[in-house]
């Protein structure tokens, strides 16, 4: 079961074929780095980890209610111009 992000990364990284060793080649870090990422045993930067994500083709998206709510009014705001036209 793929219940966190350390085993999201595993993963997708050997169904990629891929070695830690070449990862972390293709994402510009130390192969520590992705060992790291993958049995959780430091903190990671957040800039390593997206590096780690493009190379496997994995997106993220962060929500809130605050997001949520600030989208809602970007959309009211966008159909409010559309109906004055």
């Amino acid at each position: 079961m793929l219940n966190d992000l350390g085993d999201i990364i595993r993963f997708h990284r050997k169904k990629s074929g891929l070695t830690q060793a070449q990862l972390a080649q293709l994402a510009g870090i130390g192969k520590a780095a992705v060992y790291d990422l993958e049995h959780r045993t430091k903190s990671t930067r957040i800039d390593t980890l997206q590096k780690v994500l493009n190379v496997l083709n994995i997106s993220v998206k962060l929500t809130s209610p605050i997001m949520n709510a600030y989208e809602e009014l970007k959309h009211e705001a966008r159909a409010s111009v559309r109906s004055q036209d």
